[in-house]
C-alpha cells in the first residue's frame, strides 16, 4: 500500500474505528503500521516470556540459602499463576475503561520493576523477610505480565481481525525462544556474575520495551461492554475449548515441576542435558504455530479436527512419555525425546485454533465486536492458562510423590484423552446444527 493508506490506516486504528482499512484480508500485503504493530507484540511476548523464566536454573538453590523451604519456594512460583489468573479476569473485563495502551504499557513497565526488584532480594534478611518480599514482588509481577499478555491479545485480535491465528501462531515463535532462551541465559549470567546481573540485564530490556511500545501503538477507544465472562461461560462450546486450554497448559506446568526430576534419575543425567532434553518439547511446538495458524485462518472448519487430532496425540504422548506401567515397556531416552517432540507438536495443534474459535463463538452469540469482547476472550484464554499452570504441577507433583512419575504422565495423557472426546462431541454437535437449521444454531462455527 501507499503511504496516504497507510497514514490513514494509522489514524482510524488510533481513532478506535475498525475500517475496512485499518485490517488486512487474507491476500493482502501487511501496512508499515501493521508490520510495527507485529514487531511491537513480539518483543512483548518475547521480552516477559524471558523474564518469566530465568529463575528456574538457580533461584530454588539461592532459596534455600535464604531459609525458604521446598514448599515454600512451590508457593511462590504457585502465587505468580494464582495471581496471573485473577489479573486476567479482571483486566480483561476493564480493558476498555484502562485503554489497552495503557494496560499494556503499565504491564511492561511493572514487570521489568519487579524483575529488577526481585535481582535486590539477597540483600534482604533471610527468613520471614526475604519470603514475605518474594511473594510480593512476584505477586506484582504476575499482575504486571497478566496486564502485558492480556492487552496483547487484545491488541493482535483488533488490528488483524482476518488472520488471528496466523499471528498468534508467529507470534507462539517468539514466547517459545523466550521460555527456551530465559534459563540458559539466566544460569550463565548467575554463574558469571551472580544472582543480581540476570535480573537486571533482563529488567533492563524489559524496560527498554516501554518507550518503543508508546511510540509504536496506537490509542484504541471503544465503548464498555454490557457482558461478561459468566456469559461466555454460559456456551457449551466455550466451556469445551476452556477444557482444552486446560489440559495444554496443566501438560507444560507438568513437564516443568517433574521431567528434569524424573530424567536425571531415571538416565542420570546432568542439568545441561535436560535443559536440551527441553527443547525437543519446545522447538515442535514453535516451529509448528505458524504453519497451524496459517491452516487454521484459511480453513476455519478444521479448528475442531485439529484440536481433536492434537488431543489424541498429546495423550499418546504422555501415555508412552513413562511409559504407562500396564504396557510393560521399559523406558528408554530416546522414546522419551521423540515423545516429547510428539507432545511439543500435538499441543500447538490445541492452542492455536482456541483462541479465534472462542472469539467466533462470541460473535455468534451476540457479543458486540469491538475491543470488550476481545478484552474478555483474552481474559478468559490467560484465566484459564493460569488455572493449568498451577494444577498442572501441584497436582503432577502430588501424584508422582504418591505414585510415579510414569502414572502421573498417564494421568495427564488422560485429560488430554478426555479433551478429545468433548471435541469430538464439539464437531459432530456443529456439524450437526450446520446441517440442520431447524435446530440451534448458536454454537456452529464457521465450518
Amino acid at each position: 500500500m501507499n503511504d496516504n493508506n497507510m497514514d490513514s490506516d494509522q489514524v482510524q486504528q488510533t481513532d478506535g474505528s475498525t475500517s475496512e482499512e485499518s485490517t488486512s484480508g487474507p491476500n493482502q500485503r501487511m501496512t508499515r503500521y501493521q508490520i510495527l504493530t507485529l514487531i511491537s507484540m513480539a518483543s512483548v511476548n518475547f521480552s516477559s516470556m524471558i523474564c518469566y523464566s530465568i529463575l528456574g536454573p538457580f533461584f530454588p538453590n539461592e532459596a534455600m540459602k535464604k531459609g525458604a523451604s521446598q514448599t515454600v519456594i512451590g508457593l511462590i512460583f504457585g502465587c505468580y499463576a494464582l495471581c496471573n489468573l485473577m489479573g486476567s479476569l479482571v483486566l480483561g473485563k476493564y480493558i476498555v475503561q484502562i485503554g489497552a495502551k495503557v494496560m499494556l504499557i503499565s504491564g511492561l513497565f511493572v514487570s521489568s520493576g519487579c524483575t529488577i526488584l526481585f535481582g535486590l532480594l539477597d540483600r534482604v534478611p533471610e527468613g520471614a523477610t526475604f519470603i514475605t518480599l518474594c511473594f510480593i514482588i512476584r505477586s506484582v509481577d504476575a499482575l504486571g505480565f497478566s496486564a502485558a499478555m492480556t492487552s496483547s491479545f487484545a491488541i493482535s485480535a483488533k488490528v488483524f481481525p482476518n488472520n488471528i491465528a496466523t499471528v498468534l501462531g508467529s507470534l507462539e515463535i517468539f514466547t517459545g525462544l523466550g521460555l527456551i532462551l530465559g534459563p540458559p541465559i539466566g544460569g550463565w549470567l548467575y554463574q558469571s556474575f551472580g544472582y543480581e546481573v540476570p535480573f537486571m540485564a533482563l529488567g533492563c530490556f524489559l524496560f527498554l520495551m516501554v518507550p518503543f511500545n508508546i511510540y509504536i501503538l496506537p490509542s484504541f477507544a471503544a465503548d464498555p461492554t454490557k457482558d461478561s465472562f459468566f456469559r461466555l461461560f454460559t456456551r457449551l462450546k466455550i466451556v469445551l475449548i476452556c477444557f482444552a486450554i486446560f489440559t495444554l497448559s496443566s501438560g507444560l506446568g507438568f513437564l516443568d515441576a517433574t521431567l528434569s526430576i524424573y530424567a536425571i534419575d531415571k538416565f542420570d543425567l546432568s542439568p545441561g542435558y535436560v535443559g536440551l532434553l527441553l527443547l525437543g518439547l519446545s522447538l515442535p511446538y514453535c516451529l509448528a504455530s505458524p504453519l497451524l495458524g496459517i491452516v487454521s485462518d484459511r480453513f476455519p472448519s478444521t479448528r475442531p479436527w485439529l484440536m481433536v487430532l492434537g488431543g489424541l496425540s498429546t495423550a499418546t504422548g504422555f501415555w508412552f512419555l513413562g511409559p504407562v506401567p500396564i504396557l510393560q515397556i521399559q523406558s528408554q531416552l530416546w522414546l522419551l525425546v521423540f515423545m516429547l517432540g510428539v507432545i511439543g507438536f500435538s499441543l500447538s495443534m490445541i492452542a492455536i485454533p482456541t483462541f479465534p474459535e472462542i472469539l467466533n463463538c462470541a460473535y455468534e452469540n451476540g457479543f458486540e465486536e469491538g475491543l470488550s469482547t476481545l478484552g474478555l476472550v483474552s481474559g478468559l484464554f490467560g484465566a484459564v492458562w493460569s488455572i493449568g499452570m498451577f494444577c498442572g504441577p501441584t497436582l503432577g507433583g502430588f501424584t508422582t510423590q504418591q505414585l510415579s512419575f510414569e502414572w502421573a504422565a498417564s494421568v495427564q495423557g488422560g485429560l488430554a484423552f478426555l479433551a478429545v472426546s468433548m471435541a469430538i462431541y464439539l464437531s459432530y454437535y456443529t456439524h450437526f446444527n450446520t446441517v440442520s437449521p431447524a435446530f440451534d444454531t448458536n454454537d456452529a462455527t464457521d465450518g
